[in-house]
């Protein structure tokens, strides 16, 4: 059950990304992060993502980008998958399917297409000669003006010499290190796939020919940006040995005795102080926030994994306000399960997940512990239940009662 958690928690940061800016700007006085990562910048999401990059090679004149175990197809302006599989001499609908798309799909210019197989070499054009090959044009022109108008010896059979059948043009394969191919899984974005590699995903993008919104799908093969390898590497320092250069301390002495030491005598035993018996500080009711659900907690806060806490509850119990605020948002995530998202005076946001039966509407006001929903039916009968402080989210338990 609990297993959908980190699911529903990167859908709920997808989710937070879309909302009306007017809802959410009051919430958050620093500037937008497009991973919800709570990284400062439009973005710079993470520190390890600032490594340099090479370009991308440049396609042959089909479009191809060869490497050692793999082929890549670039698509130019106005291309759909069909024209691409055209141009390279492979089956639409076989290209289509390894990316997960259909044969009528449009690509960007610049957009990338993983080739299930290696796309049959180009033939050689007529009128062109090709290395080891021979100019089909030339030897046919030769042939109609060396041939005689009419047979020296009719029913006689003339024979000549054959000549090699041009061959296709070899397809060529870049040189250097091979880029890692990787294929998106559901869940991930080029944020969290610039961070896995350490790329910067403007890098990702270019490799790639994804987007302005760098929006990727399920299915989709990306190409890893390559290191840059351009870099001089740095002269080593000049070393020496350990103890080269330095004398050799002198060895304590066994002939040479200590000095005689002082001791002074032990202070005598000093009696403990009283001790005062202190009760703990017990924390404000108004400071606290109210469980959203009645339950058992199955699923706690783990920074990068799952933004909130999930509490078990029967189907159709009651999902209740945790604080006074006012409802920011209702709205769904790619499964169309419902979020509702709750603003509180203290800037805090609450966030309640897999609900159903919403009886509040955005701009309304509640009050702590109204009921807002109710929980949803199914095996996934579980409240995610987040706390967050503008994009930043934050360990719900220290808010509950």
């Amino acid at each position: 059950m609990t297993q959908n958690a980190p699911i529903l928690s990167r859908r709920v940061a997808k989710t937070l990304a879309i909302l009306p800016v007017a809802a959410l700007l009051a919430a958050c006085d620093g500037p937008l992060d497009y991973d919800l990562r709570g990284q400062i910048g439009a973005f710079n999401t993470t520190s390890a993502a600032k490594s340099a990059t090479s370009d991308r090679p440049a396609p042959d004149a089909r479009g191809l980008i060869t490497y050692p175990s793999y082929q890549v197809a670039v698509a130019q302006r106005g291309d759909t998958v069909a024209d691409v599989a055209t141009r390279i001499g492979l089956p639409s609908g076989e290209v289509a399917r390894f990316n997960g798309m259909q044969p009528g799909d449009t690509l960007r210019k610049g957009e990338v297409l993983a080739l299930p197989r290696r796309a049959p070499d180009a033939p050689v054009t007529a009128g062109t000669a090709q290395p080891g090959g021979v100019d089909i044009a030339s030897l046919a022109g030769q042939a109609i003006d060396q041939a005689p108008e009419t047979s020296p010896n009719p029913g006689s059979v003339t024979t000549t010499e054959l000549k090699p059948t041009p061959r296709p043009a070899p397809t060529e394969v870049q040189d250097g290190p091979e880029p890692v191919r990787h294929k998106v899984v559901r869940g991930e974005t080029a944020y969290t796939i610039s961070r896995l590699y350490q790329v910067p995903v403007k890098a990702l993008a270019e490799w790639n020919g994804l987007g302005s919104d760098f929006s990727i799908r399920e299915g989709q093969y990306l190409l890893i940006p390559l290191k840059d390898q351009s870099a001089p590497a740095q002269p080593a320092a000049d070393t020496t040995l350990p103890g080269a250069g330095s004398a050799t301390p002198t060895p304590p002495s066994a002939t040479k005795p200590l000095p005689d030491e002082d001791i002074a005598p032990a202070a005598e035993e000093v009696a403990p102080l009283p001790k005062v018996e202190v009760p703990e500080p017990t924390r404000k009711n108004d400071a606290a926030m109210a469980y959203p659900l009645q339950g058992k907690i199955i699923s706690t806060y783990s920074k990068g994994r799952n933004e909130g806490i999930d509490i078990a509850g029967a189907p159709g119990a009651a999902v209740m306000a945790a604080d006074a605020g006012t409802v920011a948002a209702i709205t769904k995530d790619s499964k169309n399960i419902p979020i509702i998202v709750v603003r509180h005076s203290n800037k805090l946001l609450t966030l309640y997940v897999n609900v159903t039966d919403i009886s509040v509407k955005k701009g309304d006001k509640v009050t702590r512990g109204q009921p807002i929903a109710k929980l949803r039916d199914g095996d996934d009968a579980f409240l995610h239940f987040e706390v967050r402080n503008g994009y930043e989210s934050l360990d719900p338990l220290p808010y509950l009662n």
